[in-house]
């Protein structure tokens, strides 16, 4: 009969050395950051733009006007001698002083093409025609409106949906955009004109005018 062999006993587990130990141990929980407060930014009330980026709009003489007087620490937070030399660097005086006037002249051209664009804007004319059909049918076409910034394609949806009937933006015969309503709508839209509806709003009533496009008889 064959022996048997004799079994080992079991190793016990050595014990954890102290880098081990150390590590198996919990670490200390670290403590809550405190939250970072947001920033808090000024906004131009002439330009729009934040105070820092006001130098480069079209209006800076009048932003820094506003902010002196608004807010007399932002402004020597940003335009003081010393916040200028800091921004500026090693730009020389002479060099300032012709970049103050660079800036100046071109203000001076946006404030000049903007007076323009709005006594163009102001002169112009819009027109309300009531046009006859065979069998004494109407349309009404508008025209003039883009002139004040008024999207022709949502007025003519607000008037379709104003008078439930067809409204669409087309050429007329000068190759111009109009507004053409399916009915006689002029004295209505002349009215929405007037209180200024929906997008139909910032037209000067006394540019608006209504006019009448008959159909021609024919020659007994």
């Amino acid at each position: 009969m064959g022996k048997k062999r004799a079994q080992s006993p079991p190793r016990s587990a050595a014990p954890p050395t102290e880098g081990e130990a150390g590590s198996s141990s919990q670490q200390p929980a670290e403590p809550p950051k405190e939250p970072t407060p947001p920033v808090q930014v000024f906004y131009c009330a002439i330009c729009s733009f934040p105070l820092e980026y006001c130098e480069f709009g079209s209006s800076l003489t009048r932003c820094k006007e506003w902010l002196k007087e608004e807010h007399e620490d932002l402004y020597n937070k940003y335009y003081s001698e010393e916040a200028l030399q800091a921004k500026i660097g090693t730009l020389s005086l002479e060099a300032q002083s012709k970049l103050e006037k660079d800036t100046a002249k071109k203000e001076a051209k946006a404030e000049a093409k903007a007076d323009a664009a709005l006594k163009k804007k102001m002169a112009s004319q819009v027109t309300i025609k009531r046009i006859e059909r065979t069998k004494r049918k109407h349309v009404t076409a508008i025209h003039g409106l883009e002139a004040f910034s008024i999207d022709l394609k949502k007025a003519a949806k607000q008037l379709a949906g104003r008078f439930a009937t067809g409204a669409s933006v087309t050429k007329n015969a000068q190759g111009l955009d109009e507004i053409v309503v399916q009915g006689d709508v002029s004295d209505e839209i002349m009215e929405i004109l007037e209180k200024g509806e929906g997008v139909l709003k910032g037209v000067p009533i006394a540019n608006v005018e209504i006019v009448e496009d008959k159909k021609k008889k024919a020659d007994a």
